[in-house]
């Protein structure tokens, strides 16, 4: 049974992608006492609360990871919080980096700040492959607010609260998925843009990256970043599965991009364990008691954990069942 059973529970970003499968999955498995939706649109609160039909166990705050006081008001209360509020286009980034720094830097420090103030429990923060060794500014905001979740631990000791990050790749079925536009193109008749043949990507379903986070609350001491074992795919075998008959052109990588994707860089293997399901990257400098976990291996030295070189990688018929689509 987890331990979010009958907890105070507070998700950033509540109405993206990831925050409505997370809070579809707390109301129907682990019955919440409370959960506090925390987003800046209230249209789409409006939305997602016609969906849920409006459960009691639901709180919606309007309010922005930039404004430390909205928050600390929001987390009063709460005992566990799931930050995955974020900037997250890579081309945007490089044309608004100030904005992705308020955000996802700026911001993750006010989470930080406000969870410790309110007395919360346990925190996990939501990361990308793409603040592993990164190239754009996307995944260098991401990193750097990976590093304040962690050194967070330190600021907290003598607090109650604890922080961990869970990293993982493309999300099957996420907003600006590259699925639904494959699928526009190829009932148009139309060539589907590859921007290079080579290309890999890791790759997890909503449910399953749900399911990783709250197995993270229930395994995380603190200071732990979570990498789930999961495949990858090559993005022609994504084409075959979604548009078989369809033609394809290559456009180049874009500006930040790269032609494989990794999630633990090869220097981060000295602290990084192995488990049945996940990597544990472990802190650094570990001030609050933090112990390695039993049963977990060390990985190889020099180990990295890339998309092209992984030992797990889903077949079209593989990629067809995730999406839905019939054989």
């Amino acid at each position: 049974m987890s331990e979010l059973n009958g907890s105070s529970i507070l998700v950033t970003g509540g109405t993206g992608s990831f925050g409505r499968t997370f809070l579809r999955h707390l109301l129907a498995e682990t019955d919440p006492a409370r959960v506090v939706v925390f987003s800046r649109d209230e249209l789409k609160q409006y939305e997602l609360r016609q969906q849920l039909g409006d459960d009691p166990r639901l709180r919606w705050f309007i309010g922005d990871v930039r404004d430390r006081h909205r928050l600390t008001r929001a987390m009063h209360g709460v005992d566990h919080v799931v930050h995955a509020a974020a900037l997250k286009q890579v081309d945007t980034a490089e044309y608004n980096p100030s904005e992705f720094i308020a955000t996802n830097i700026t911001g993750s420090q006010h989470v930080v700040d406000a969870a410790i103030e309110a007395g919360v429990q346990k925190v996990v923060a939501l990361s990308t492959d793409k603040a592993s060794s990164p190239i754009n500014l996307y995944g260098a905001t991401k990193l750097v607010g990976d590093k304040l979740f962690i050194s967070a631990n330190h600021y907290a000791a003598q607090h109650p609260t604890r922080f961990a990050v869970v990293r993982y790749g493309n999300v099957v079925g996420s907003r600006g998925s590259v699925v639904p536009l494959f699928r526009r193109l190829a009932a148009e008749g139309k060539s589907l843009p590859i921007t290079d043949k080579r290309m890999t990507r890791f790759w997890i379903t909503l449910d399953q990256a749900v399911q990783f986070v709250i197995d993270s609350f229930d395994q995380m001491q603190g200071g732990e970043l979570f990498v789930p074992r999961i495949p990858s795919m090559r993005i022609l075998d994504l084409v075959e599965a979604v548009a078989p008959a369809a033609t394809t052109h290559e456009i180049g990588i874009r500006p930040g991009e790269k032609l494989h994707e990794e999630m633990i860089a090869p220097d981060d293997s000295r602290r990084t364990l192995i488990a049945k399901d996940r990597f544990i990257v472990q802190p650094t400098i570990a001030t609050w008691g933090y112990q390695p976990p039993f049963g977990c291996e060390p990985v190889a030295d020099g180990f990295a954990y890339q998309s092209d070189t992984n030992d797990q990688w889903l077949t079209v018929p593989q990629l067809r069942e995730m999406l839905g689509i019939a054989a």
